[in-house]
């Protein structure tokens, strides 16, 4: 599958739908030879999409509010307070940081770049800032924010594999991820250096501001929706519903301040918004969104969780992971393996949740026999695969990101520098044992027998 996946993506720059696909047959078919019965193989591929349906249900979401903000002149008036508030060389250090307060503060990195994150590639553009290192800038301080929220499923889905208290293992992961932060902070301040001359695009920046005032009813007070938004879910309402009242805000908006029709604002939330307008820029900024925009981002997780679901549910991938185990004869090495093995299943089983429930259980056990705490897993789990996701085109974070964000994770690589050197700083604290904590053996067979209650209570 990785093989095919290679040569359709980067050499054919066609869809990975078909390899797949391919891959989901190849396995099934090994898998039916070695005894497998088909009901359990396709139990195992229904197991798989079931796992991804609350990030369909998202993804969808995500692209209707993205419409109806379009729509609304949400996001229109962001860029355009934006364009005069943020200046080009502070604009990478600028968005890192705003991505990762409102990601911290409502838990999810998809919302946050569907949302703050499309207005913000509006503006970097805006500003001749190249788009995949406005994207890097926007994926990291999201995932940054993602990743140390309490509110983040991830977060709590790290913690509870790993066995660790959730606030344990969010004030153990400062260790790695505040110096990753702080490295990109000083890499964009660099980066952003180059554009602190903007003679040569302060016209096109006047020209789209105009277009903006011409297109849409620019009011501050519009920017009350994205607020809403954020106070809702910063008080521990649901994503889903924060969400849905976005959209009806955002939909309201379309109606009452744009002065649009009720068909037009409908048919925006579905199809997405459309302009006509002579410059170029806003129309690849603006005509996007809906439902139908992201219905290729549906059909890829609903591909790429056939594909893991067989992996998982036959035994394929466990037997991956245990050849991976045979190399961790120590604690450091045990730990960095998790870290490469959580990256390692991103890339095959093409889901983030994936890269954090299946090492998370197969490694527990292993890290209660060398006597590492729980929090160390935890930590490798979110360093490994939470982070790491968004480097892999057909995983679901991937493709979530090229819809949204309109870049090709291949570009944007390089510049999501939170998402590449925090796991590179837990890799170096594994191999040094700096931050590696150690449990008695009277707190390992604690652990032990709370995970055997547990699995009773399951039963």
């Amino acid at each position: 599958m990785i093989g095919a996946m290679a040569i359709t993506i980067i050499k054919f720059e066609g869809s990975p739908h078909i390899p797949l696909i391919l891959g989901a047959v190849v396995s099934a078919f090994i898998a039916w030879r070695l005894g497998h019965k088909w009901d359990e193989i396709e139990n195992g591929i229904y197991h798989g999409i079931r796992l991804a349906l609350p990030a369909i249900v998202i993804i969808i979401a995500v692209g209707i509010i993205i419409g109806a903000w379009i729509g609304g002149g949400v996001v229109a008036t962001m860029v355009y307070y934006g364009l005069k508030l943020i200046t080009p060389s502070f604009f990478l250090v600028s968005i890192t940081l705003i991505t990762a307060i409102v990601s911290l503060a409502i838990g999810s990195s998809w919302s946050t770049m569907g949302t703050i994150g499309v207005a913000g590639m509006g503006i970097g553009i805006s500003m001749g800032i190249p788009a995949p290192m406005v994207a890097g800038a926007i994926i990291s301080g999201s995932y940054f924010g993602d990743k140390m929220s309490p509110l983040s499923d991830t977060t709590n889905l790290a913690s509870g594999v790993a066995g660790s208290n959730l606030f344990e293992h969010i004030r153990h992961m400062f260790y790695s991820t505040i110096p990753g932060m702080v490295i990109a902070l000083i890499a964009y301040w660099f980066l952003g250096r180059q554009f602190a001359d903007t003679s040569i695009n302060n016209q096109d920046i006047i020209a789209v501001m105009n277009e903006l005032q011409t297109q849409f009813v620019i009011s501050p007070w519009l920017l009350l929706i994205p607020a809403a938004v954020i106070v809702l879910v910063a008080r521990k309402v649901p994503a889903l519903p924060a969400l849905i009242v976005g959209i009806i805000l955002g939909f309201l908006a379309h109606v009452f301040v744009q002065g649009g029709s009720v068909h037009e604002a409908v048919n925006t939330l579905y199809g997405g918004f459309k302009i006509e307008t002579e410059n170029k820029l806003i129309g690849e900024l603006f005509n996007r969104g809906g439902i139908e925009a992201m219905m290729y981002t549906v059909s890829l997780t609903i591909v790429a969780m056939t594909f893991g679901g067989v992996l998982e549910k036959t035994g394929m991938l466990k037997a991956i992971v245990d050849k991976i185990l045979l190399i961790a004869r120590t604690g450091k090495q045990l730990v960095a393996t998790t870290v490469v093995s959580s990256f390692f299943t991103n890339v095959v089983a093409a889901e983030q949740y994936i890269s954090i429930v299946v090492p998370g259980r197969m490694y527990a056990r292993v890290y209660r026999e060398k006597h590492l705490h729980p929090k160390n897993l935890s930590r490798a789990l979110e360093d490994g695969g939470t982070l790491t996701s968004p480097f892999v085109p057909w995983n679901t974070c991937g493709v979530f990101i090229l819809s949204t964000l309109s870049v090709h994770p291949f570009a944007y690589a390089p510049y999501a520098i939170v998402n590449y050197i925090v796991p590179i700083i837990s890799i170096l604290f594994a191999a040094t044992g700096f931050t590696i904590q150690k449990i008695t053996d009277t707190e390992a067979k604690q652990l032990e027998r709370q995970e055997q209650e547990a699995q009773a209570q399951n039963i």
